[in-house]
């Protein structure tokens, strides 16, 4: 009779050392990453609000949009023959196809001079406004502003000491 009892302490004993040999498992992953094009923003052509008159009794501002349209308020007025170079900013941004990227303009006045005389440009806008998807690689972005002049603004060609940022950053 001891010996029933001691085979099946034997068995009862195997049963759990081989339990312990099956308990750890093991697994595989892999690690990946995707390096992506650095967006890019490069300057096409310079802001131009072209030729400007203005009253000597009212101050009055020149709106240029992004497309390169002017309009007028106050006593500033446009020359019907002899505009000048017109131009909204325009600059190229590249990047990873299909990618949408945010655009962060001025928000501070951007004072042009013309010796010790002085205007601000103010109001920055864009197109596309805000966000802009790089399709296939790339975006032509567009940029406006308001030229605000004074009553009596001295003539002559004024520029900006510093120029204005335009940033863009993948979304």
């Amino acid at each position: 009779m001891k010996t029933p009892n001691l085979m099946a302490a034997l068995l009862l004993a195997s049963a759990f050392s081989t339990a312990n040999v099956y308990a750890q498992e093991t697994a595989s992953a892999t690690a990946t990453a995707t390096i992506v094009t650095p967006i890019s923003i490069t300057k096409d052509v310079d802001m131009n609000f072209g030729n400007v008159a203005v009253q000597s009794t009212a101050g009055g501002t020149v709106v240029l949009s992004p497309a390169g349209v002017r309009t007028v308020t106050g006593g500033a007025t446009l020359p019907s023959t002899a505009t000048g170079t017109v131009t909204a900013a325009s600059f190229t941004v590249t990047g990873t196809g299909n990618y949408t990227y945010s655009i962060t303009l001025p928000s501070t006045a951007l004072t042009i001079t013309s010796g010790s005389n002085t205007m601000t440009v103010t109001n920055f806008v864009s197109n596309p406004s805000g966000v802009g998807q790089l399709s296939s690689g790339t975006q032509t972005l567009t940029v406006g502003a308001t030229l605000n002049v004074s009553a009596a603004q001295p003539a002559g060609t004024y520029v900006s000491g510093t120029p204005f940022d335009v940033t863009v950053n993948y979304n």
